[in-house]
Protein backbone atom coordinates (compact mmCIF):
# COMPACT_ATOMS: atom_id res chain seq x y z
CA UNK A 1 0.00 0.00 0.00
CA UNK A 2 1.51 3.38 -0.98
CA UNK A 3 2.18 5.80 1.80
CA UNK A 4 0.90 9.29 1.21
CA UNK A 5 4.28 10.98 2.67
CA UNK A 6 4.35 13.98 0.59
CA UNK A 7 1.31 15.39 1.39
CA UNK A 8 1.28 18.06 4.21
CA UNK A 9 -2.20 17.54 4.97
CA UNK A 10 -4.31 14.38 5.62
CA UNK A 11 -7.71 15.20 3.68
CA UNK A 12 -8.94 13.83 0.40
CA UNK A 13 -9.00 16.43 -2.67
CA UNK A 14 -11.61 16.13 -5.68
CA UNK A 15 -9.27 13.70 -7.72
CA UNK A 16 -9.32 11.49 -4.61
CA UNK A 17 -12.92 11.59 -4.23
CA UNK A 18 -13.72 11.42 -8.01
CA UNK A 19 -11.43 8.02 -8.51
CA UNK A 20 -13.11 6.18 -5.87
CA UNK A 21 -9.96 6.41 -3.55
CA UNK A 22 -12.33 7.70 -0.29
CA UNK A 23 -14.94 4.45 -1.11
CA UNK A 24 -14.98 1.65 1.02
CA UNK A 25 -13.23 -1.11 -0.44
CA UNK A 26 -16.15 -4.14 -0.65
CA UNK A 27 -17.59 -1.28 -2.97
CA UNK A 28 -13.79 -2.03 -5.20
CA UNK A 29 -14.13 -5.65 -4.65
CA UNK A 30 -18.02 -5.96 -5.74
CA UNK A 31 -16.88 -4.17 -8.78
CA UNK A 32 -14.51 -6.31 -9.77
CA UNK A 33 -16.65 -9.51 -9.52
CA UNK A 34 -19.20 -7.72 -11.36
CA UNK A 35 -17.27 -6.63 -14.12
CA UNK A 36 -15.48 -10.39 -14.50
CA UNK A 37 -18.96 -11.56 -14.18
CA UNK A 38 -20.55 -8.96 -17.16
CA UNK A 39 -22.63 -7.95 -14.23
CA UNK A 40 -21.86 -4.12 -13.96
CA UNK A 41 -23.91 -3.08 -16.51
CA UNK A 42 -26.60 -4.15 -14.63
CA UNK A 43 -29.17 -1.85 -14.40
CA UNK A 44 -31.06 -1.03 -10.41
CA UNK A 45 -33.01 1.15 -8.70
CA UNK A 46 -31.48 2.51 -5.52
CA UNK A 47 -33.38 4.86 -3.02
CA UNK A 48 -31.95 6.93 0.17
CA UNK A 49 -34.02 6.59 2.99
CA UNK A 50 -33.01 7.32 7.05
CA UNK A 51 -32.42 4.99 8.84
CA UNK A 52 -32.08 6.95 12.07
CA UNK A 53 -31.56 10.71 13.48
CA UNK A 54 -30.61 11.69 16.67
CA UNK A 55 -32.33 11.93 19.65
CA UNK A 56 -35.21 14.27 20.15
CA UNK A 57 -34.97 14.91 16.37
CA UNK A 58 -38.35 14.15 14.61
CA UNK A 59 -37.17 16.07 11.05
CA UNK A 60 -34.33 17.00 9.60
CA UNK A 61 -33.05 19.56 6.56
CA UNK A 62 -31.57 18.16 3.42
CA UNK A 63 -27.65 19.66 3.42
CA UNK A 64 -24.92 17.81 0.64
CA UNK A 65 -27.05 17.52 -2.38
CA UNK A 66 -24.70 20.39 -3.98
CA UNK A 67 -21.56 18.07 -3.84
CA UNK A 68 -23.60 15.15 -4.71
CA UNK A 69 -24.76 16.67 -7.40
CA UNK A 70 -21.36 17.51 -9.18
CA UNK A 71 -20.13 14.21 -8.35
CA UNK A 72 -22.45 12.45 -10.23
CA UNK A 73 -22.79 15.16 -13.03
CA UNK A 74 -22.03 13.42 -16.27
CA UNK A 75 -22.69 10.04 -15.29
CA UNK A 76 -25.37 7.76 -17.56
CA UNK A 77 -27.48 7.94 -14.53
CA UNK A 78 -31.08 9.76 -13.43
CA UNK A 79 -30.93 11.26 -10.38
CA UNK A 80 -33.96 12.64 -7.90
CA UNK A 81 -34.00 14.70 -5.24
CA UNK A 82 -35.90 17.02 -2.75
CA UNK A 83 -34.58 20.08 -3.32
CA UNK A 84 -31.36 20.87 -0.63
CA UNK A 85 -32.82 22.86 2.63
CA UNK A 86 -36.05 20.97 2.22
CA UNK A 87 -37.68 19.40 5.75
CA UNK A 88 -37.67 15.72 5.85
CA UNK A 89 -39.06 13.22 7.65
CA UNK A 90 -37.84 9.75 8.91
CA UNK A 91 -41.08 7.96 7.69
CA UNK A 92 -44.51 9.40 6.28
CA UNK A 93 -47.86 9.41 7.98
CA UNK A 94 -47.89 5.50 7.47
CA UNK A 95 -45.11 4.29 8.66
CA UNK A 96 -43.28 4.06 5.13
CA UNK A 97 -39.71 5.37 5.02
CA UNK A 98 -39.59 8.08 2.00
CA UNK A 99 -36.65 8.41 -0.18
CA UNK A 100 -34.85 11.85 -0.29
CA UNK A 101 -33.15 10.68 -3.53
CA UNK A 102 -33.07 7.64 -5.82
CA UNK A 103 -30.93 7.13 -8.44
CA UNK A 104 -31.45 4.87 -11.63
CA UNK A 105 -28.85 3.48 -13.78
CA UNK A 106 -25.90 0.87 -14.31
CA UNK A 107 -24.63 -0.01 -11.08
CA UNK A 108 -21.44 0.43 -12.21
CA UNK A 109 -21.08 3.44 -13.30
CA UNK A 110 -21.78 4.65 -9.63
CA UNK A 111 -21.22 2.14 -6.90
CA UNK A 112 -17.99 3.49 -6.08
CA UNK A 113 -19.46 6.70 -5.06
CA UNK A 114 -22.21 5.17 -2.58
CA UNK A 115 -19.64 5.87 0.35
CA UNK A 116 -18.68 9.82 -0.19
CA UNK A 117 -22.58 10.23 -1.30
CA UNK A 118 -23.74 8.97 1.86
CA UNK A 119 -21.03 11.34 3.32
CA UNK A 120 -22.12 14.02 1.85
CA UNK A 121 -26.03 13.97 3.05
CA UNK A 122 -24.97 12.84 6.35
CA UNK A 123 -22.91 15.43 7.22
CA UNK A 124 -24.36 18.56 4.93
CA UNK A 125 -27.89 17.24 6.79
CA UNK A 126 -26.57 16.90 10.19
CA UNK A 127 -25.10 20.58 10.11
CA UNK A 128 -27.59 21.99 8.05
CA UNK A 129 -30.32 20.57 11.01
CA UNK A 130 -28.39 21.41 13.32
CA UNK A 131 -28.63 24.99 12.40
CA UNK A 132 -32.26 25.09 11.88
CA UNK A 133 -32.83 24.04 15.59
CA UNK A 134 -31.31 27.03 16.31
CA UNK A 135 -32.83 28.91 14.59
CA UNK A 136 -36.43 27.79 15.66
CA UNK A 137 -35.60 28.59 19.35
CA UNK A 138 -33.86 31.58 18.73
CA UNK A 139 -37.08 33.11 16.48
CA UNK A 140 -36.46 35.21 12.95
CA UNK A 141 -34.92 38.39 14.85
CA UNK A 142 -31.82 37.03 16.56
CA UNK A 143 -28.61 37.08 14.62
CA UNK A 144 -27.08 33.91 14.74
CA UNK A 145 -23.27 33.42 12.95
CA UNK A 146 -21.74 30.28 12.61
CA UNK A 147 -18.36 30.39 14.36
CA UNK A 148 -17.81 26.31 14.05
CA UNK A 149 -14.60 27.10 11.85
CA UNK A 150 -11.68 26.53 14.38
CA UNK A 151 -13.90 23.04 15.52
CA UNK A 152 -13.78 21.25 12.62
CA UNK A 153 -11.02 20.20 9.94
CA UNK A 154 -9.94 22.99 8.16
CA UNK A 155 -10.31 21.52 5.28
CA UNK A 156 -14.31 21.12 5.26
CA UNK A 157 -14.64 24.33 7.13
CA UNK A 158 -16.15 25.45 3.79
CA UNK A 159 -19.41 22.34 3.57
CA UNK A 160 -19.60 23.07 7.49
CA UNK A 161 -20.20 27.29 7.00
CA UNK A 162 -22.42 26.49 3.99
CA UNK A 163 -24.47 23.96 5.26
CA UNK A 164 -24.97 25.88 8.47
CA UNK A 165 -26.22 29.10 6.09
CA UNK A 166 -28.43 26.87 4.30
CA UNK A 167 -29.89 25.90 7.99
CA UNK A 168 -30.70 29.35 9.02
CA UNK A 169 -27.41 30.99 10.28
CA UNK A 170 -27.30 34.89 8.99
CA UNK A 171 -23.54 34.54 8.14
CA UNK A 172 -20.55 32.97 8.83
CA UNK A 173 -16.53 33.69 9.81
CA UNK A 174 -15.11 31.12 7.65
CA UNK A 175 -13.68 33.07 5.02
CA UNK A 176 -13.64 30.32 2.14
CA UNK A 177 -17.43 29.50 3.14
CA UNK A 178 -18.25 33.02 2.65
CA UNK A 179 -17.17 32.82 -0.67
CA UNK A 180 -18.82 29.33 -1.71
CA UNK A 181 -22.07 31.17 -0.39
CA UNK A 182 -21.37 34.83 -1.89
CA UNK A 183 -21.71 36.84 1.01
CA UNK A 184 -19.12 38.62 3.03
CA UNK A 185 -17.57 36.68 6.17
CA UNK A 186 -18.58 37.90 9.53
CA UNK A 187 -17.08 38.16 12.55
CA UNK A 188 -15.78 40.47 15.56
CA UNK A 189 -12.84 40.14 17.35
CA UNK A 190 -10.01 37.94 19.11
CA UNK A 191 -9.06 38.09 22.68
CA UNK A 192 -5.55 38.61 20.97
CA UNK A 193 -6.07 42.01 19.51
CA UNK A 194 -7.21 43.54 23.43
CA UNK A 195 -4.33 41.68 24.80
CA UNK A 196 -1.30 43.02 22.43
CA UNK A 197 -2.98 46.46 22.91
CA UNK A 198 -3.56 46.58 26.56
CA UNK A 199 0.49 45.72 26.88
CA UNK A 200 2.15 47.16 24.25
CA UNK A 201 -0.02 50.56 23.96
CA UNK A 202 -1.81 50.35 28.20
CA UNK A 203 -5.53 49.81 27.41
CA UNK A 204 -8.33 47.79 25.63
CA UNK A 205 -9.75 51.49 24.92
CA UNK A 206 -6.77 51.37 21.89
CA UNK A 207 -7.69 48.09 20.52
CA UNK A 208 -11.22 49.49 20.56
CA UNK A 209 -10.41 52.79 18.79
CA UNK A 210 -7.79 51.26 16.32
CA UNK A 211 -10.46 48.40 15.28
CA UNK A 212 -12.89 51.01 14.82
CA UNK A 213 -10.39 53.66 12.88
CA UNK A 214 -9.14 51.06 10.51
CA UNK A 215 -11.41 48.41 9.83
CA UNK A 216 -13.88 49.57 6.93
CA UNK A 217 -17.54 51.26 7.70
CA UNK A 218 -19.56 48.17 6.38
CA UNK A 219 -18.00 46.03 9.36
CA UNK A 220 -19.91 46.33 12.31
CA UNK A 221 -18.81 47.68 15.22
CA UNK A 222 -18.94 44.44 17.78
CA UNK A 223 -16.32 44.60 20.69
CA UNK A 224 -15.27 42.17 22.98
CA UNK A 225 -15.77 43.33 26.47
CA UNK A 226 -14.67 40.57 29.12
CA UNK A 227 -10.82 40.53 28.59
CA UNK A 228 -9.25 41.59 31.71
CA UNK A 229 -12.33 43.48 34.26
CA UNK A 230 -15.66 42.99 34.36
CA UNK A 231 -18.08 42.57 31.97
CA UNK A 232 -19.82 45.63 32.76
CA UNK A 233 -17.27 47.97 33.23
CA UNK A 234 -15.59 47.41 29.41
CA UNK A 235 -18.77 47.49 28.21
CA UNK A 236 -19.55 50.99 29.18
CA UNK A 237 -15.85 51.93 28.85
CA UNK A 238 -16.02 50.47 24.94
CA UNK A 239 -19.21 52.49 24.19
CA UNK A 240 -17.99 55.34 25.79
CA UNK A 241 -15.01 55.33 23.90
CA UNK A 242 -16.33 54.61 20.45
CA UNK A 243 -19.58 56.68 21.03
CA UNK A 244 -23.37 54.19 20.69
CA UNK A 245 -24.20 56.17 16.97
CA UNK A 246 -21.03 53.73 16.53
CA UNK A 247 -21.19 50.90 18.32
CA UNK A 248 -23.53 47.36 16.91
CA UNK A 249 -22.84 45.55 19.86
CA UNK A 250 -20.71 44.42 22.76
CA UNK A 251 -19.13 40.83 22.30
CA UNK A 252 -19.42 38.43 25.46
CA UNK A 253 -17.10 35.38 25.47
CA UNK A 254 -16.68 34.68 28.95
CA UNK A 255 -14.73 31.62 30.07
CA UNK A 256 -17.21 29.16 31.87
CA UNK A 257 -14.86 29.17 34.75
CA UNK A 258 -15.58 32.76 35.22
CA UNK A 259 -19.56 32.79 34.39
CA UNK A 260 -21.20 31.96 37.39
CA UNK A 261 -25.04 32.46 35.83
CA UNK A 262 -23.96 33.61 32.40
CA UNK A 263 -27.87 34.87 31.72
CA UNK A 264 -27.38 37.03 35.06
CA UNK A 265 -23.94 38.65 33.35
CA UNK A 266 -26.05 39.19 30.14
CA UNK A 267 -29.27 40.46 31.92
CA UNK A 268 -26.79 43.11 34.11
CA UNK A 269 -24.67 44.30 31.12
CA UNK A 270 -27.98 44.98 29.08
CA UNK A 271 -29.49 46.86 31.86
CA UNK A 272 -26.71 49.11 33.08
CA UNK A 273 -26.12 49.77 29.49
CA UNK A 274 -29.46 50.52 29.35
CA UNK A 275 -29.19 53.11 32.47
CA UNK A 276 -26.46 54.68 30.98
CA UNK A 277 -28.06 55.86 27.76
CA UNK A 278 -26.87 53.16 25.48
CA UNK A 279 -30.25 51.16 24.80
CA UNK A 280 -29.40 51.02 21.21
CA UNK A 281 -26.25 48.98 22.10
CA UNK A 282 -26.85 44.84 21.62
CA UNK A 283 -25.37 42.11 23.14
CA UNK A 284 -23.31 39.39 20.85
CA UNK A 285 -22.60 36.10 23.07
CA UNK A 286 -20.41 33.47 21.80
CA UNK A 287 -18.55 30.52 23.84
CA UNK A 288 -20.83 27.19 24.20
CA UNK A 289 -23.93 28.28 22.77
CA UNK A 290 -26.25 25.57 22.09
CA UNK A 291 -29.63 24.78 22.29
CA UNK A 292 -30.51 24.53 25.76
CA UNK A 293 -28.79 28.07 26.32
CA UNK A 294 -30.04 30.36 23.64
CA UNK A 295 -33.40 30.80 24.80
CA UNK A 296 -33.17 31.93 28.43
CA UNK A 297 -29.80 34.44 26.96
CA UNK A 298 -32.60 36.06 24.52
CA UNK A 299 -34.65 36.14 28.14
CA UNK A 300 -31.90 38.11 29.47
CA UNK A 301 -31.14 40.46 26.54
CA UNK A 302 -28.61 39.05 24.00
CA UNK A 303 -30.14 40.14 20.58
CA UNK A 304 -26.78 38.30 18.70
CA UNK A 305 -24.80 34.48 19.01
CA UNK A 306 -22.14 33.17 17.86
CA UNK A 307 -22.45 29.25 17.20
CA UNK A 308 -18.78 27.02 16.86
CA UNK A 309 -19.29 23.85 18.03
CA UNK A 310 -23.15 23.39 18.68
CA UNK A 311 -22.91 23.49 14.67
CA UNK A 312 -19.56 22.61 13.36
CA UNK A 313 -19.75 18.98 15.57
CA UNK A 314 -23.39 18.16 15.22
CA UNK A 315 -24.75 14.54 14.90
CA UNK A 316 -24.89 13.35 11.42
CA UNK A 317 -28.29 12.15 9.97
CA UNK A 318 -27.90 8.43 9.56
CA UNK A 319 -28.74 7.68 5.67
CA UNK A 320 -28.74 4.33 3.52
CA UNK A 321 -28.99 3.52 0.00
CA UNK A 322 -30.00 0.47 -1.01
CA UNK A 323 -31.31 -1.37 -4.34
CA UNK A 324 -34.64 -1.40 -4.26
CA UNK A 325 -35.61 -2.92 -8.06
CA UNK A 326 -33.60 -4.66 -10.49
CA UNK A 327 -34.12 -4.32 -14.37
CA UNK A 328 -33.97 -7.99 -15.78
CA UNK A 329 -35.40 -8.75 -19.52
CA UNK A 330 -36.74 -5.04 -20.19
CA UNK A 331 -38.92 -5.52 -16.58
CA UNK A 332 -38.29 -3.77 -13.41
CA UNK A 333 -38.38 -6.50 -10.67
CA UNK A 334 -39.11 -5.17 -7.29
CA UNK A 335 -36.85 -6.27 -4.78
CA UNK A 336 -34.73 -5.28 -1.49
CA UNK A 337 -33.09 -6.84 1.45
CA UNK A 338 -35.04 -7.21 5.15
CA UNK A 339 -36.49 -4.18 6.67
CA UNK A 340 -36.68 -2.06 3.19
CA UNK A 341 -39.35 -1.39 0.82
CA UNK A 342 -38.99 -3.12 -2.27
CA UNK A 343 -40.51 -1.21 -5.68
CA UNK A 344 -39.59 2.16 -7.26
CA UNK A 345 -41.41 5.04 -5.88
CA UNK A 346 -41.85 8.84 -6.68
CA UNK A 347 -39.51 11.51 -4.71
Amino acid sequence: MKILIKRPFLYANYEDIKSGKTTDIYFIRTMRILDEEKLSNTEVYMELTVSSMPENYNWAILGGLRDVANLLKGLPISVDAIPEGTVFYKKDFYGIKEPIMTITGPYGKFALYETPILGFLAMGSGIATKAARIRKIAGRNTLIISFGARRTHPAISPFNSFYAYIGGCNGVSCILGAEFLGKNPVGTMPHSLIIIFKNMRGSEEEAWKAFDRIMPKNVPRIFLTDTYTDEVDESLRAVISIGKEKTWGVRLDTPSSRRGSFTDIVREVKWKLKANGFENVKIFVSGGIDEDSILGLIEAGASGFGVGSAIASAKIIDIAMDITSIKKDGKWIPTAKRGKFSGRKKV
